[in-house]
């Protein structure tokens, strides 16, 4: 029962895991770029009385695994998330601007599983080993 969250008539613990993804899977989230688009999403989440459990952003896709207040629709807090990360992130960085000239950073849609099917612990592991890819080590430069 610690872990519920309560409002003035209701008890409730939504964890909801999102996936979304950049335009044209350009891989810009690293360095500066992915430090602030994180800022920029727990800013967001904050805000809107959510709670970010686990986070990754790699450099083409972000993972949260995020409480959603039920008051809250999915669908209306992934716009809330994704439409103010993308306006602050294109309006700061001008690399961003010049990649995403249509003023769209991230693409259509994203991917949405409640945490009821797998554990929350699953699902926050899993989005902590989310790691980039490693060069293959037998690739020798001469």
């Amino acid at each position: 029962m610690d872990s519920y969250k309560r409002g003035s008539h209701t008890v409730w613990d939504c964890k909801y895991h999102l996936v979304w993804v950049t335009k044209y899977r350009y891989q810009v989230l690293g360095g500066d770029v992915g430090n602030r688009c994180r800022e920029l999403l727990r800013e967001t989440a904050r805000a809107h009385e959510m709670i970010v459990h686990a986070g990754s952003i790699n450099r083409d896709h972000v993972h949260m695994l995020v409480s959603i207040p039920p008051n809250l629709s999915v669908s209306r807090a992934v716009q809330y998330l994704k439409g103010r990360s993308s306006h602050k992130l294109l309006s700061e960085f001008g690399i961003l601007r010049k990649r995403y000239w249509g003023q769209h950073l991230w693409a259509r849609g994203y991917w949405v599983a409640s945490s009821g099917n797998v554990t929350d612990e699953v699902w926050a592991e899993y989005i902590k080993n989310q790691t980039p890819p490693e060069p293959d080590d037998d690739f020798n430069v001469t």
